[in-house]
């Protein structure tokens, strides 16, 4: 069964250690992210991009086949299913469509309305035991077409929506979604630090978790950040290893075009990566 973020959160600040939130694009990444959470004992998030959400066939589609999945692979680990970035009718969208977590991104409207908005969200997820994450300040690098240096954000504004109620925040500290530029100044731990302490016991989230060195991604967990989202490191391994599959010419022996034996070096480096990652963020036998 799906459950909201904010417990596996909570208990991962309060541990040192922090949730990895995979975006899911297909079937097989879905599996591949379920059975490593399964082997490793691990809590898990689920992340959904809108874009996303229309390449799967709609946020009902992704509700069944995940639903599913927990059910025939006995998964009994913690589960959230999470829109990533969501525009205020996404949000509403995926709590009808029965997401068990939601991101409302309302950090291009003015603060006022920022505020308003994610209000109504609070009461709208309290009242189905959703979780609610919020976002202050734009995350650098590519995201849905909004591009971003990776400011950091104001920690006070950071307070303001904190303070409404919102399950976890994401924070701009001059992270970057995609691959890091050469020139990339790292993040800004003042910030961090700022934020943590004016929001007290908020789990704190790291977008643009691929490309951030180890020894950065856990001092922020040492700093409050309980979520760390990871997608684009997924997709290269999963790209390089089915390009090493057709390189090779195994799609031209016997049935090697079969997509499950096609896809399957991908899968397995799925779950490699995220393995990997799960190790880093620490969340390995804490389900």
């Amino acid at each position: 069964m799906l459950v909201s973020a904010k417990e596996m959160l909570e208990k991962a600040k309060a541990g040192h250690y922090a949730v990895g939130q995979f975006n899911i694009n297909n079937l097989e990444w879905t599996k591949a992210i379920l059975q490593t959470a399964q082997e490793n004992n691990s809590p898990v998030i689920l992340g959904v991009s809108e874009g996303a959400g229309k390449y799967m066939a709609g946020y009902k589609t992704i509700v069944g086949m995940v639903n599913g999945m927990l059910e025939e692979m006995n998964i009994t680990v913690p589960v959230a299913l999470h829109l990533d970035h969501g525009s205020y009718e996404a949000c509403y969208k995926c709590i009808e469509a029965g997401f068990s977590s939601v991101m409302f991104d309302g950090s291009h409207y003015p603060i006022e309305e920022n505020v308003a908005k994610t209000k109504e969200l609070v009461k709208v997820c309290n009242e189905k035991g959703m979780s609610l994450e919020a976002e202050v300040g734009s995350i650098g690098g590519e995201e849905d077409g909004v591009i971003g240096m990776g400011e950091c954000a104001d920690p006070q504004e950071c307070k303001a929506i904190a303070d409404l109620g919102v399950s976890m925040l994401a924070a701009g500290i001059g992270n970057i979604h995609g691959k890091y530029p050469e020139n990339w100044a790292g993040l800004s731990f003042e910030t961090l630090d700022a934020i943590q302490q004016l929001t007290g016991d908020m789990p704190l989230v790291l977008h643009g978790g691929t490309g951030i060195p180890d020894d950065m991604i856990k001092k922020a967990i040492s700093l409050g950040v309980a979520k760390i989202n990871v997608n684009t490191e997924c997709q290269l391994v999963f790209a390089e290893a089915t390009r090493k599959y057709i390189e090779e010419g195994k799609d031209l022996q016997g049935k090697g075009f079969d997509p499950r034996k096609l896809l399957a070096p991908g899968f397995e480096a799925i779950k490699a990566k995220v393995k990997e990652k799960m190790e880093i963020f620490g969340s390995i036998d804490k389900a």
